[in-house]
């Protein structure tokens, strides 16, 4: 197997969103705008609650894909669809804007911590029109591996033999969440020909002698293979791969869409209330 080596570091950095909430972004800055199938990746990580009393209320999106996973606390959603719930700690969303969704996220610490991330996934053009799409699953459905000494949640996709509930088959997105132990080494596939990412939320990590620090996200190259080398205190991190579309990108607040035009009338749509043009089938996949 090739070992892919880090080819780009970058360094998570606080952005407001939603109603004045903080969020660590690493995909979506001008230092890494897009990561082609990936958009955006949003570290959200407080134990003060006046942090992010305010939440997310209603906005749209469309033309792309949601995906959050929790790591602590909760957060309720709702959206135009239909579609309400809460994702608690270990949980998933998946959520295909596609043509038109608009919906409202509000997260609520438990135990005192709110964690998790969100990662914007693009769409192709042959189906950023297409039907919304929603499914919501709980911790207990999320399969684990222990693979010499590293837990290895499967979130989305599948890791050897274990398949996770979320497929998606049009990007053939994997979303792994590890934890290497002190001193540990984790040896961990990938498609050859899959964009592919780690960032790290805790501790450290060295692939290919280039050190990963915490609330760093690394952009690997070419390879089919990640061996991580975990620092003296482990590492807790995400592993994310997925299959490039390589299409234009013209991407403008919640619209993402290929042209400029197709912008103007996603903005267009909704200041007319005509964004929402489909009812998703709950737990439908892409």
């Amino acid at each position: 197997m090739t070992e892919r080596k880090v080819k780009q570091l970058v360094g998570a950095m606080a952005v407001s969103e939603g109603a004045g909430v903080t969020v660590h972004r690493s995909i979506g800055l001008p230092a890494l705008r897009h990561l082609d199938p990936f958009l955006m990746l949003d570290h959200f990580s407080s134990d003060d609650p006046d942090d992010y009393i305010a939440g997310f209320p209603d906005h749209p999106h469309r033309g792309f894909i949601t995906f959050t996973y929790m790591l602590a606390g909760r957060m309720e959603h709702r959206d135009s669809m239909g579609n309400s719930g809460v994702i608690t700690a270990g949980g998933v969303q998946w959520m295909k804007a596609a043509s038109g969704v608009i919906h409202s996220e509000m997260p609520k610490q438990t135990d005192g911590l709110m964690q998790g991330f969100q990662l914007w996934i693009n769409l192709p053009a042959q189906h950023k029109m297409s039907e919304p799409a929603y499914q919501e699953h709980p911790a207990d459905r999320i399969p684990e591996v222990v693979d010499d000494g590293t837990r290895v949640k499967v979130v989305a996709g599948r890791y050897g033999d274990t398949v996770a509930p979320v497929q998606d088959a049009t990007t053939q997105l994997t979303y792994l969440h590890a934890q290497v132990p002190a001193g540990g080494v984790w040896s961990c596939p990938t498609l050859a020909d899959a964009s592919v990412f780690a960032y790290v939320y805790d501790g450290d990590a060295e692939v290919a002698q280039t050190k990963i620090p915490a609330h760093q996200l690394a952009v690997f190259g070419s390879g089919d293979q990640i061996r991580l080398h975990a620092g003296e205190q482990g590492a807790r991190l995400i592993v994310v791969a997925g299959k490039p579309i390589g299409e234009p990108i013209v991407q403008y607040g919640p619209f993402v869409m290929n042209t400029r035009e197709e912008i103007h009338d996603a903005f267009t749509d909704y200041e007319r209330g005509r964004l929402v043009r489909h009812k998703a089938r709950v737990n439908s996949t892409a």
